[in-house]
């Protein structure tokens, strides 16, 4: 799972342009909508697209929306507990 979070963290701090933000400075834990990094609702929409495209999972849902995105670590376990892989 850690390696699934150091990938997250990457992937995260370029599609939402975090400039102030390295994989090393960002807390796994920390509250990623309404916390410290200013994400949106248009940035949720980007994590979505990314987490469809590149895990094969689809969020449409916002009551599970808003569990996942609670925090980069909530966001791997649910990536983890879903993937099409982990079900093969």
């Amino acid at each position: 799972m850690q390696q699934l979070i150091e990938e997250l963290k990457v992937k995260l701090i370029d599609i939402l342009n975090l400039q102030d933000v390295t994989p090393e400075s960002f807390d796994e834990h920390a509250r990623l909508v309404g916390g410290e990094l200013g994400i949106d609702s248009i940035d949720v929409l980007e994590m979505v697209v990314m987490v469809e495209k590149d895990y094969g999972i689809v969020i449409n849902n916002q009551e599970v929306g808003e569990k996942v995105f609670a925090s980069l670590a909530a966001l791997a376990r649910y990536i983890e507990e879903n993937s099409p892989k982990a079900r093969s």
